[in-house]
């Protein structure tokens, strides 16, 4: 009677990284996304509201987040851009692009944090509605969209830890139609056949002379 050993499957060395690369691309992909959209739709939305005084009495004024500070929007779209440059380079310049998306969620956590509390706005729509330069805004109160934005930074600065981290492990664009720089060979004077119609028309349209030796 024979007796078999039973062998365990040996597992592919590779497995667990490339599970872990698209796990992570996957998570970075939909939190550098998502947190991009959110962010700008958050400045688009009023952060603040308040009165000023015009003429005894008072009058309303609102300011939007853009009118706030306009650098979550723009260090929102810094950050998708680095998103989609991060397939677009290898090595040295993925980890450089993976630090700008990083810094860029950082950056946007910050600056919607400091709107939330940020009165400067109305205080300069108050000094126009009342034509006095002092003027300031009452009754000023804030909303949770600051809050909102900050929350879209914390998903772009996620998305950045993520390349940093896992970024060597995911894909990058095709290199196959990249020229690498080295000069192709020219082709040298296809033999004409005087013979044949065809062969001359074909020389002329390449600029040869079909009659020189």
């Amino acid at each position: 009677m024979e007796y078999v050993t039973a062998v365990p499957h040996p597992r592919t060395p590779a497995a667990g990284p490339a599970r872990s690369g698209r796990r992570s691309l996957a998570v970075a992909l939909l939190c550098g996304a998502l947190g991009a959209a959110v962010a700008l739709l958050a400045t688009r939305q009023e952060w603040s509201e308040g009165t000023a005084t015009v003429a005894g009495g008072a009058f309303p004024l609102t300011a939007k987040g853009s009118d706030v500070t306009g650098v979550p929007a723009a260090l929102a779209i810094v950050g998708l851009a680095a998103l989609v440059a991060v397939f677009a380079v290898r090595r040295a310049g993925r980890f450089a692009v993976a630090a700008v998306l990083t810094l860029s969620g950082a950056g946007t956590v910050v600056a919607a944090l400091a709107g939330a509390s940020d009165s400067s706005a109305l205080d300069d729509k108050a000094a126009e509605a009342a034509g006095d330069t002092s003027a300031t805004v009452d009754a000023l109160t804030h909303t949770a969209w600051p809050y909102v934005a900050a929350v879209g930074g914390a998903l772009l600065l996620l998305a950045g830890l993520l390349a940093l981290r896992y970024g060597r492990l995911w894909p990058a664009m095709s290199g196959r139609y990249e020229r690498d720089g080295t000069p192709r060979p020219r082709r040298g004077p296809q033999t004409v056949d005087p013979d044949r119609p065809e062969d001359l028309w074909k020389a002329l349209d390449r600029g040869e002379d079909p009659t020189g030796a």
